[in-house]
């Protein structure tokens, strides 16, 4: 199931950051005050962008990433100017064994 990385814009200004499978029904929660504590005091005033993601798990990963950027940093992404990879960090590259080291490890010959 698909999961989305959504970012709202606020009635003072700051860039909200949150998670959800139904982006229009998490904002109309937002609105109607039952949302986040956040957003209860700083009221949303419309979605600025929600990016697509294959699980929970790597929405919440991305979203761990976004909440680190500053306000301008999250309006950037949600203009365009920056893409959701550019946030995330790079994955650790998976180690490349050669067929000589993996036989010493096994006692191959």
């Amino acid at each position: 199931m698909a999961w989305f990385l959504y970012l709202l814009e606020c009635s003072d200004g700051s860039v909200y950051t949150g998670i959800a499978v139904d982006v229009q029904a998490r904002f109309d929660k937002h609105v109607s005050g039952e949302g986040a504590r956040y957003t209860r005091s700083r009221k949303p005033v419309q979605v600025l962008a929600s990016f697509e993601l294959t699980d929970r798990s790597a929405a919440s990963r991305a979203e761990y990433w976004v909440k680190r950027l500053s306000p301008s940093e999250k309006r950037a992404l949600a203009a365009g100017l920056r893409t959701l990879e550019s946030v995330m960090p790079l994955p650790e590259p998976e180690a490349v064994v050669d067929e000589e080291q993996a036989e010493e490890k096994t006692g191959a010959s």
